[in-house]
């Protein structure tokens, strides 16, 4: 059916976010167990009406009205707090209540659950969630972490009188986490970090300066510190979990010292924090504690991944919608050649994203099981996740605003927020240059390379029992590779770093939607092929050498199929 051409700009206001993405459905199908579909599809049905309409007015209403810091009360009474808008907490009660985005990885009960609900679910429902809200999704990830971190590393006395406000959907309950580990000495460089911490009448007490610490008021935190005397470096670093208020309810002796005015992610207060004795539990073995912190990053990095692939989904939803109900020259947009070739490109990128994230969420889950070989595989995907994802959404977010014209780079809609908080991604958690040098550290010393390489041939073979041979995805992911190796094991090649992890990625991701096409063509759910056709564009585009100043004759049939293969990719449910 035709949609209505607006004389105005076209507003998707109110438009289901779930239902204008049918491959949402199709990859749970995918990545999911019939039972546990039929338990989360009203729940994600819902997220996407809710992001698309109510969470999205509050998301602009919340980015309008940031978080004040107040220290002391009318009378001059020390009462330092934070004060954050009606709107921001309406979002908090959504994220951490109504859907237990903090909690379903940790407990039974989230939807009425038996059991944990599998990695994919949470994440499923955050890549709707940060379609309407970013800044809320870091302290949802951060408590979420810290869950896991201090479960898997802390002593089990310490984890269990914390679980159940860490996991609590009742808000007058729930204890959010955060994570202090920058300082201005030391941001990537975190053997740098000069925070002490001095074991004083049995308690551990931490002294030091914390540069940039979101959710700075959250009531537990992770925070890595070098016990007095101990090694310089990494290897002299421990974790403590920082309360802000101690069993018997004094104030824990830090200090906000002031927030911080962020180019995006304004609902979201960030600031710096003065520790001053504050009184910690020590995570596990003294010594281990960037070992431990680690796990909690890449937890955080692969969170970050999939906000950005949400947000290069909103995009993209944003930029078709506009496309299918504006004209211009007489001509919908959408039947522009060069608007479609802009839309193929958006696309291309924002399925390599979600693509790459859902499956390193069900990679995850079987790392977790124990699988040892999934373990190594993890470790790589992480930080490639990371490092691309996070920069395409800046990319992608930009075009979208393009493809809305001047309405874009208004503050009325959401193109201008979405892109001011899609710069993010790349810079917390590790910023691009130090993220592509942990994937060749990851290559160099625990040898994951080798378990991708293992991973992905098993993918292409099983997607090639379905499809055919895929022999331009097969050479160009072992060409990819063994630039990473090379690359990896030769310190004069170190400047080839970002570009080798760009070609990795961008060659198991064409794997993955390959797989993703088979496994849906098996189950009679996907007969447009549409995931293969995003797969070769990736090829085609990213992995293929052309000469950009020569006519490329077939690129006109190839956009024209790649529109009729992947309508439901470029399609919008209006």
């Amino acid at each position: 059916m035709t949609p209505e051409i607006h004389r105005n700009i076209p507003d998707s206001a109110g438009l289901n976010l779930f239902e204008a993405d049918p491959d949402l459905w199709r990859l749970m199908l995918v990545y999911l167990d019939a039972e546990t579909r039929d338990l989360v599809r009203p729940h994600l049905e819902r997220m996407g009406a809710l992001a698309g309409g109510y969470l999205e007015e509050l998301a602009l209403s919340a980015d309008k009205n940031p978080p004040e810091l107040r220290i002391r009360s009318r009378n001059g009474a020390d009462q330092e707090r934070i004060l954050k808008h009606p709107d921001y907490r309406e979002l908090e009660r959504y994220a951490f209540g109504e859907f237990g985005l903090a909690a379903m990885s940790h407990r039974a009960g989230v939807f009425g659950a038996n059991d944990k609900l599998p990695p994919i679910v949470k994440y499923a429902l955050v890549y709707l969630f940060v379609q309407a809200e970013f800044g809320l999704c870091c302290p949802l990830s951060m408590t979420d972490s810290l869950t896991r971190t201090l479960v898997k590393f802390g002593d089990p006395a310490l984890a269990a009188r914390y679980i159940d406000q860490l996991t609590s959907q009742d808000m007058d309950r729930l204890f959010q986490g955060s994570m202090f580990m920058t300082e201005q000495a030391a941001g990537s460089d975190v053997g740098a970090i000069d925070t002490v911490s001095r074991f004083e009448n049995g308690v551990w007490r931490l002294y030091g300066d914390k540069w940039f610490c979101s959710n700075p008021d959250a009531a537990l935190s992770m925070v890595l510190a070098r016990p007095e005397g101990g090694d310089t470096g990494t290897k002299g670093l421990s974790l403590f979990l920082l309360p802000r208020h101690l069993p018997d309810g004094r104030r824990n002796a830090y200090r906000i010292l002031r927030l911080k005015e962020k180019m995006g992610t304004k609902s979201m207060a960030s600031g710096e924090i003065a520790l001053e004795g504050a009184e910690a539990y020590l995570v596990g073995d003294a010594g281990q504690g960037f070992k431990q912190m680690t796990d909690m990053i890449n937890m955080s990095r692969l969170a970050n991944g999939v906000r950005s692939a949400g947000l290069m989904r909103r995009s993209v939803t944003e930029a078709l919608f506009i496309a299918r109900n504006r004209t211009a020259f007489g001509k919908r947009l959408v039947d522009l050649p060069v608007m479609r070739r802009q839309l193929i490109k958006m696309a291309t990128t924002a399925e390599q994203g979600r693509a790459m994230v859902f499956h390193t969420a069900d990679v995850l889950r079987r790392a977790d099981a124990g699988d040892e070989a999934m373990q190594k595989v993890l470790r790589i995907l992480t930080p490639l996740v990371k490092f691309r994802t996070c920069r395409d959404a800046r990319k992608v977010a930009g075009d979208a605003m393009e493809v809305r014209g001047g309405c874009g780079y208004i503050e009325e809609w959401s193109d201008a927020r979405v892109l001011r908080d899609a710069h993010l991604g790349s810079i917390w958690e590790g910023t691009s240059n130090i993220v592509a040098l942990d994937v060749a550290r990851a290559v160099r010393r625990e040898d994951a390379l080798s378990a991708l390489r293992t991973y992905v041939d098993e993918l292409t073979a099983r997607a090639s029992e379905t499809l055919g041979p895929l022999p331009e995805i097969i050479d160009h992911f072992a060409r990819a590779a063994a630039m990473m190796e090379a690359v990896a094991h030769d310190r004069d090649r170190e400047i080839e770093t970002r570009t080798a992890a760009t070609a990795v990625y961008n060659a198991t991701s064409a794997a993955i939607l390959a797989w993703e096409d088979a496994q849906l063509r098996r189950t009679g759910n996907d007969a447009n092929g549409n995931r293969l056709a995003l797969a070769r564009n990736v090829v085609r585009h990213k992995l293929s050498a052309r000469d950009p100043l020569e006519r490329d004759p077939g690129e006109v049939e190839a956009i024209a199929r790649f529109f009729d293969s992947a309508a439901d990719v470029l399609d919008v449910v209006a």
